[in-house]
């Protein structure tokens, strides 16, 4: 079982400061540290690809109609998987699947998509990056 937690909060401030997941239920499995999205009626799946309705990084992996706690983008530094290789300060945006995907700053953020801002390179397998996250 995957279990997830985020890097550390904004400012370097460890996530002892008060920062807490929120519990949804799944309507589809869910792997832990890729995003998921609202999919229903309080229910989350995985992101879709350029999703607007994020809602944050699932902590653990969940099998359908399971609870799952939800790390919120805001506010964190996220370890996330991404599809394809993505740079350093490029904006952040979701994939099919829950992973995530390069994208114009500018155009994602007027779209309502962007999930945050690539802090390190996504490179080498698997391609993980850490994302420094806002909406």
């Amino acid at each position: 079982m995957t279990v997830y937690r985020p890097r550390q909060t904004v400012g370097n401030t460890p996530l002892t400061s008060g920062l807490l997941p929120l519990r949804y239920t799944t309507s589809a499995a869910v792997v832990g540290g890729r995003m998921v999205a609202v999919s229903g009626d309080g229910t989350v799946a995985h992101a879709p690809a350029d999703s607007a309705s994020v809602v944050g990084v699932a902590g653990s992996d969940a099998g359908a109609g399971q609870a799952v706690d939800v790390w919120p983008i805001e506010g964190c530094e996220h370890e996330l998987e991404a599809s394809a290789g993505i740079s350093a300060g490029a904006g952040v945006v979701t994939d099919t699947g829950g992973l995530v995907k390069t994208a114009t700053v500018a155009t994602a953020a007027a779209a309502g998509t962007l999930v945050g801002v690539a802090v390190t390179t996504a490179a080498g397998a698997p391609l993980k990056l850490r994302v420094h996250g806002r909406r």
